[in-house]
């Protein structure tokens, strides 16, 4: 998320607003309480929704327009008449997948963040999330090897081989015990960036269960 929001009041103009947008150049504002709670959005879309439905200046389509936008949003003077409401909102703990599900459920395109006391600490948009995306390849292998195989599993060094491309995870080589290698799959998937994980990895001892070995089942279902 980004941490650093402009924001504006509930009472700020609609001059002020689009200054505040094109100033920070963002898309959208939250609009705060003097507690620095979210109490609406105001968007690029409002403003524009709103200009397009006042009369030209040279008086053409003047009915068109103004039957194009409810009477509300021709009224509006500040950023608290214009605002959409109810305002959507996110947790800092949630996870990339989370967020994006909530995204694409409830149609936005950013969500402010807030705590558990409902204060504004950030915002995340569609672009936040596809930031992990544009990892480097190298980036995504590296941080496979030194922190999922070595700080977090601790294995020893080349026992497992890591290949990395367009985000696409291979991983070749064995292992000790073959309940790692769903753990190894799962943490990998974790690291930001990873599209996938495909596996061909060998097993000195089972230790699964009987009838719990998919790579072994080979019975009729």
């Amino acid at each position: 998320m980004t941490r650093a929001v402009a924001t504006a009041s509930p009472e700020a103009s609609l001059k002020s607003v689009a200054w505040s947008l094109d100033y920070n150049n963002v898309s959208a504002l939250p609009v705060v309480d003097t507690r620095h709670h979210p109490i609406g959005i105001i968007s690029e879309a409002d403003l524009l929704r709103r200009q397009t439905g006042l009369p030209d200046t040279e008086g053409r389509d003047q009915l068109r327009k103004a039957a194009s936008v409810d009477r509300h949003t021709m009224d509006a003077r500040t950023a608290g008449d214009l605002m959409s409401t109810p305002v959507l909102t996110a947790r800092p703990e949630w996870g990339i997948v989370e967020t994006a599900r909530f995204l694409h459920e409830q149609g936005v395109k950013r969500l402010p963040v807030i705590d558990e006391t409902g204060t504004l600490v950030g915002i995340v948009s569609r672009s936040d999330l596809l930031r992990p995306m544009l990892r480097h390849d190298d980036a995504i292998r590296d941080e496979i090897i030194d922190e999922v195989l070595g700080r977090t599993l601790r294995m020893t060094p080349g026992g497992v081989t890591v290949a990395v491309q367009e985000g696409i995870v291979t991983l070749s080589g064995g292992v000790e015990e073959h309940s790692s290698i769903s753990i190894i799959e799962h943490l990998c998937l974790s690291v930001d960036g990873v599209v996938s994980v495909d596996q061909s990895l060998e097993y000195a001892v089972d230790d699964l269960a009987p009838g719990l070995d998919p790579a072994r089942d080979t019975g009729d279902r």
